[in-house]
């Protein structure tokens, strides 16, 4: 075992802080790519990797979905990041002295409130982090970054503004990416499968009347195309429970009666922040 935990980003991406947040005694791995941090895991050099999946503003993450199906590992738990947006400069720099923020292009569609009302242009970077350590590098008072607590201490910016987003309920979900399937015991459980359909009438209907008729509560539905085929559809699903309930067992078997294939990504503890916002 490494003790590391890989990631996608420059540290102080909001990755990392997942990282830090859930599993404070592990190493960090940062990577350029999501299948660079999959791959460490896989070669040996990361035990885990933090992959976000979706984001509560601007839903899931781009080509995500096709790639967790095809990494080999198991998802074994999933993490919350309320995403804080925090403007950072060089130390000393006055607020009336900025007039670019620069940042991810997602970041700064968040923060369009906070910018116009002080006349600060939005400018893009590569990421949110890469901006804390390119501003820190450039020390230039004009230009400030949008981006996490944890990359501003990290770089050594200075906080002139905290929490300025526009949307306060912006969370992103993260999955932990594992080698080795785990099987958690006690409190709620969730259950993550890809499946298609048979290409058959009402396919899709049928298949989801197993969890409606054994009362299996399905918390995320997605579809997506796979193989550039306009009539090949893959469905991504996130369930309450786990195989072994036999509530889920009946849906699981209906379901695969109407499928070409149905695989199951992981068995986890359902995070606790689902149930404080119910």
């Amino acid at each position: 075992m490494t003790n590391v935990i890989s990631f996608q980003g420059e540290l102080g991406a909001y990755s990392h802080q997942a990282c830090v947040e859930m599993f404070p005694n592990m190493e960090v791995l940062p990577c350029n790519t999501f299948e660079g941090a999959v791959a460490a895991v896989k070669d040996g050099r990361a035990d885990l990797a933090m992959l976000p999946v979706e984001n509560s503003t601007y839903g899931r993450v781009a080509d995500i979905h096709h790639l967790l199906p095809e990494t080999g590992l198991h998802i074994i738990g999933e993490y919350f990041v309320r995403v804080h947006i925090n403007m950072m400069v060089v130390p000393g720099t006055k607020l009336e002295q900025v007039k670019h923020a620069l940042s991810h292009t997602v970041l700064l569609g968040q923060c369009r409130g906070f910018l116009k009302e002080h006349s600060i242009q939005p400018r893009t970077g590569v990421d949110t982090a890469g901006s804390a350590k390119h501003v820190a590098k450039a020390a230039d008072a004009e230009v400030a970054a949008l981006a996490s607590a944890l990359a501003g201490s990290i770089y050594g910016l200075e906080t002139l503004a905290e929490n300025i987003e526009d949307n306060q309920h912006n969370t992103t979900r993260f999955l932990v990416m594992s080698p080795e399937p785990e099987r958690p015991s006690g409190g709620d459980m969730m259950t993550t499968i890809v499946f298609q359909v048979r290409n058959i009438p009402a396919a899709l209907y049928k298949a989801m009347g197993g969890f409606a008729t054994n009362g299996v509560n399905m918390l995320k539905l997605e579809s997506y195309m796979v193989g550039g085929n306009f009539t090949a559809t893959q469905f991504y699903a996130d369930i309450e429970g786990h195989p072994g309930d036999p509530a889920v067992d009946r849906a699981l078997e209906e379901l695969a009666y109407f499928t070409t294939h149905l695989d199951i990504l992981g068995v986890y503890k359902m995070d606790a922040f689902r149930t404080s916002v119910r």
